[in-house]
């Protein structure tokens, strides 16, 4: 994700910074008085189902399905699409994640999440005092992290694609050259980062008019960014790392006073990981490894509630939501302290996920009785072991499955479109701890594990997940919303697993976020009602002083009766489930 309200201009000071995470992405789709409704129904399909935030996208995803494409074919292309339709976080100046399940029943997991650029060091974004330099990694030219998106499509389509690859790459490359009707989710978007994007000039002239804005009903044509689609379509990945993309992408970086080098575009490489695994009940969950924290805390709060029955408690009482917010505040504790890139540091996975460790975290939760974050620490695991974004789901008629998120960071990211090239580039340095210790944009404490270094990848909260019942996938889903990612994930997968609810309903349903620190709960609107709240309150919680949405689940359930697939995209911000 990963946020909507503008920000640029308001990082006098790292408190004001944390106060804009409240504020975050997807905010610009609503108007102040729109509030959480009653859900519409699933969108069910034979065949294929591609649930994204963009409709464009959706049906361009649906159409590459229809074609004879799988899901791999499919993800790819509507990766490229959506950075034309939705440039607040898809991209091809970002990175980010995609779980593979393939119709042999073989898991992957693609990282393609950006790196520190060789000229980046822990101390990148401190004055002479030792102190953060306010703004520094999150808007301009020293904020942008090697992209990785590209190389990421790039495997994705080599490991797994059938159609070739100028097809896939194809739609997105005419709707940058011909354009696209806009709707007034786009246009809200670009209302809501009008300061940042009008900052820098290239950023003004594509996505501002330059003053003339675009309104609903209007074509957007990206002449820039569609040559670029088509440098991509003709050459491959090395058209963006090596070629006549990267040299005027370093040329803009290096005149903006950046440090990305045509040397750190050359080395840069997606890697396949592992993807982590572990168990809710009697499901298997796949989700996304370090140096993603999600998959892990996804996991981890799901340990914790092996034993509950949460349904007893009933959706949205006090009681349900005083657990899940306990649940929350201990493993973004632990998270504070324990993650970061794996090709670096040692993530204790094996202990932070053991079954005793999450039970005796379980029991220290008193039911009647809020436990201060302050009071809370992170678990001891000291003693070595071995070993803006938006999300999209997509299932093919032959079983394969793709969970994919990935992100500028920021909405819109650094705010910098690389002259000639029309790519937004991404704010994701911010993601590393520029001062262990110190809030990040989203004010989530993070240490020295997580701190900058040449190459190295920021820690994330990217959550893409699958779950498997008698070794068969039955839900894939994940969402943007920075931390709020983890628990959107961990949210819907519980309403469809121990709630059963439908996969719309499971998304529309009203959401809650605590993150440890700082110690106060983000509720969406009339998503929890007075009463509730008091007797919360009375508990000991502590609520924000104003409630959001966030997230934005895309996700889909099968359904053993009707041996069919549905599909949901949260009916909030405007995207869509296409039918191959």
């Amino acid at each position: 994700m990963n946020d909507a309200l503008p920000r640029t201009g308001f990082f006098r000071s790292r408190i004001l910074t944390t106060l804009v995470l409240w504020i975050t992405f997807p905010l610009f789709l609503l108007q102040p008085s729109q509030g959480y409704g009653a859900s519409r129904a699933p969108v069910w399909g034979p065949r294929g189902l591609v649930a994204t935030v963009s409709p464009a996208a959706s049906e361009v995803g649906a159409s590459i399905l229809r074609q004879g494409g799988n899901a791999a074919d499919a993800a790819v292309a509507v990766g490229f699409a959506l950075a034309v339709t939705w440039p607040a976080a898809g991209n091809l100046g970002g990175g980010g994640f995609a779980l593979v399940r393939s119709q042999d029943g073989k898991s992957n997991f693609i990282d393609y999440r950006e790196t520190a650029p060789a000229a980046a060091d822990k101390n990148f974004y401190l004055d002479a005092k030792g102190e953060i330099i306010p703004g520094a990694s999150t808007r301009g030219f020293r904020a942008i992290a090697t992209p990785g998106t590209v190389a990421g499509m790039a495997l994705l389509h080599k490991k797994y694609g059938k159609l070739p690859w100028k097809k896939v790459i194809e739609p997105a490359r005419r709707l940058a050259v011909e354009g696209f009707i806009v709707d007034q989710s786009f246009v809200s978007m670009l209302e809501s980062h009008k300061e940042r994007l009008e900052k820098f000039p290239v950023s003004r002239r594509i996505f501002l008019k330059n003053g003339k804005d675009l309104k609903v009903g209007d074509r957007f044509v990206q002449t820039d960014l569609g040559w670029s689609l088509t440098q991509i379509q003709k050459s491959g990945e090395s058209a963006f790392y090596s070629g006549t993309i990267a040299k005027r992408m370093v040329a803009a970086i290096k005149k903006g006073g950046g440090v990305i080098t045509l040397d750190d575009l050359k080395n840069y490489k997606a890697v396949e990981r592992a993807p982590l695994e572990g168990r809710y009940k009697n499901y298997q969950i796949l989700t996304a490894p370090p140096p993603s924290s999600g998959g892990a805390l996804l996991l981890a709060m799901l340990g914790m509630l092996e034993k509950d029955d949460v349904q007893a408690l009933g959706f949205g009482s006090a009681a349900y939501n005083h657990l899940l917010v306990e649940t929350m505040k201990r493993a973004f504790a632990d998270r504070s302290e324990w993650f970061g890139d794996p090709d670096f540091v040692q993530n204790p996975l094996k202990k932070f996920l053991a079954p005793d460790y999450l039970a005796k975290r379980r029991a220290n939760i008193n039911m009647s009785k809020a436990t201060p974050s302050q009071e809370i620490k992170p678990g001891d695991f000291s003693d070595k072991e071995s070993q803006d974004t938006t999300h999209y789901t997509i299932v093919d008629a032959q079983g394969m499955i793709i969970s994919n998120t990935y992100t500028l960071n920021g909405s819109f990211g650094s705010g910098v479109t690389a002259e000639g090239t029309g790519i937004l580039m991404n704010n994701e340095m911010d993601d590393f701890s520029s001062k262990p210790g110190s809030p990040n944009m989203y004010g989530l404490l993070q240490s020295d594990r997580n701190a900058i270094a040449p190459k190295k990848r920021p820690l994330s909260s990217m959550t893409p997940t699958i779950v498997l019942e008698g070794g068969k996938p039955i839900l894939a889903l994940g969402s943007p919303g920075g931390p709020t990612i983890i628990n959107s994930v961990f949210q819907v997968t519980l309403n469809t697993l121990a709630l059963g609810m439908d996969i719309q309903t499971a998304i529309d349903a009203p959401k809650l976020h605590h993150q440890w620190m700082p110690d106060r709960i983000l509720s969406e609107p009339w998503g929890v009602n007075p009463d509730t709240k008091k007797i919360m309150q009375s508990m000991g919680h502590n609520f924000g002083d104003r409630s959001f949405h966030f997230g934005d689940v895309q996700a889909v359930l099968y359904d053993k009766e009707r041996k069919q697939w549905s599909g949901g995209s949260d009916s909030r911000h405007g995207g869509s489930v296409a039918v191959e």
